[in-house]
């Protein structure tokens, strides 16, 4: 077992990965669930301008933080958890960040990421003909995006879970009499 200091920072840093995975979730799912239905009963001209201010917008600090976030910190997690991380919990941050790694970022940089681009070149008086066709498109690759990331969020929480089931001391042995007691009525009263 690493030293109390080493677990705690270890800890510290998988209690990080897993709210930055959970604020990610909330702010996917909040978009898809929200925003987006909202984005479906504008009008082409209008949609393009909101759409591309919300893209513009998002581009801050804060954001980056926890978008990126959960792919450092999930690998710091295991760099501070020695033989620890060869758990079942280990190789559930393993699998969280590789996924995320792939279903978040990868994923947003191929399909979200051109359309953003796509739409923030529109203009809203002369909107392409499939305008409505790209917002579709970029609306399902959100849904997935906060799908994913709800259950990536999931597995962050079963993982800190189980770890720290790993952790907790073992039950003090049942004292000798006890047996006596847990056997037959014999004995009880004897």
């Amino acid at each position: 077992m690493p030293s109390t200091t080493a677990f705690r920072l270890s800890l510290a840093v998988q209690l990080l990965t897993v709210f930055a995975l959970g604020i990610m979730a909330g702010f996917f799912g909040t978009y898809s669930a929200n925003v987006n239905l909202a984005m479906l009963q504008l009008d082409g001209p209008t949609y393009a301008m909101v759409q591309s201010g919300f893209n513009r917008n998002v581009r801050h600090a804060l954001f980056f933080a926890f978008f990126f976030g959960p792919l450092p910190l999930g690998l710091l997690t295991l760099a501070t958890s020695g033989r620890q991380g060869a758990r079942a919990w280990g190789w559930l941050v393993a699998v969280t960040v590789l996924a995320y790694a792939l279903g978040i970022v990868w994923f947003t940089r191929e399909v979200n990421l051109p359309l953003n681009q796509l739409t923030e070149s529109w203009t809203p008086t002369t909107l392409p003909a499939d305008w409505a066709a790209v917002r579709d498109a970029w609306n399902r690759a959100n849904l997935l995006r906060a799908v994913l990331s709800a259950g990536l969020f999931a597995l962050g929480l079963l993982s800190l879970t189980l770890r720290l089931l790993a952790a907790a001391p073992a039950p003090a042995p049942a004292p000798a009499s006890a047996g006596i007691l847990r056997g037959t009525g014999a004995r009880i009263g004897a």
